[in-house]
């Protein structure tokens, strides 16, 4: 193994640990844990294993190189995590918006109330 491998295994584990501690202090929920372990341990894998693992890529992708391959899948996991933030952020745009109607009427209740309160 080369010493960048060891380098990114070091990492790898970390961020695992990481993800844990912030799963015990309940900041992510168990579908975010499986979600970011099951990536860790890919990566965790393909760093021990590049080679083998992107010329079993490339084989399966019909590439010339395997590195081709790794690239390219990488690049589909990347547009998948983009559009898991991109959902997060419209479900957290939707409730900010739901959570601003429902203020905006109670405050004009209220002030309903206290103009009545004033006139009586």
């Amino acid at each position: 193994m080369y010493a960048v491998q060891y380098i990114a295994v070091i990492i790898i584990l970390a961020l695992m640990v990481y993800v844990l501690g912030k799963y015990g202090r309940k900041e992510l929920d168990w579908q975010d844990l499986v979600f970011w372990e099951a990536l860790l341990l890919i990566m965790l894998i393909i760093s021990l294993k590049p080679v083998e693992i992107s010329l079993t890529i490339k084989n399966i992708l019909g590439f010339g190189r395997g590195l081709d391959a790794l690239f390219v899948v990488s690049i589909g996991l990347s547009y998948l995590l983009l559009f898991r933030l991109y959902i997060a952020i419209d479900k957290a745009e939707r409730e900010i918006t739901e959570l601003t109607r429902q203020i905006a009427i109670e405050f004009q209740e209220i002030k309903e109330m206290l103009e009545k309160l004033e006139r009586d």
